[in-house]
């Protein structure tokens, strides 16, 4: 597309189209990342069903694959969604209020929000279901495999290493949840 003498290309409608697609972003990576949440609470009752209907503890080891995998997705894609939210209180909302002399804050959502009284217990919570999701809920099958009568020794290498990894993905999200 060739630009002509009547497009006027400013730095603030470049600014501003930036914020259109950092926000397009940021909607559909919320998105993506609550309907990880739900996929695996679904994922995880259908190992849970099979295992119960099949008699074979060690399909519970699918579990903390699952947890794992779709954890660390929901905890990258949760990391973005707020880096975006910080790049347009800090770098492109301040950038853009310079252009302009706006008086108030540029994208005044993006602090106004995070002023709410309950922002800190919601927080909390959410930390709380995460972790209850991906560290838990995997951890409870580790555990239902490891009482069950038959425990083969390379499956329990497996579930060991399972357990170390469920550590680390659980320390990320303490980490994490503490910004």
């Amino acid at each position: 597309m060739a630009v002509t003498a009547t497009d006027d290309v400013t730095e603030s409608k470049l600014l501003l189209a930036e914020y259109d697609c950092i926000k397009e972003e940021q909607k559909t990576r919320i998105g993506f990342r609550d309907n990880l949440l739900y996929f695996t609470l679904a994922a995880a009752t259908a190992v849970v069903t099979i295992t119960v209907q099949s008699g074979q503890p060690r399909l519970l080891l699918a579990v903390p694959l699952i947890c794992l995998v779709l954890g660390w997705t929901y905890l990258v894609n949760d990391e973005k969604i707020s880096a975006i939210g910080c790049y347009v209180r800090e770098q492109l909302g301040p950038r853009l209020g310079e252009l302009t002399a706006a008086r108030g804050a540029v994208f005044g959502w993006e602090t106004y929000h995070r002023n709410d009284a309950g922002r800190t217990m919601r927080k909390r919570l959410q930390t709380g279901v995460d972790l209850f999701t991906y560290l838990t809920l995997p951890m409870i099958c580790v555990t239902a495999f490891w009482c069950s009568p038959t425990v083969h020794p390379l499956l329990m290498v497996v579930s060991l290493a399972q357990t170390l990894a469920l550590a680390v993905l659980g320390w990320q999200f303490l980490r994490y949840s503490e910004r």
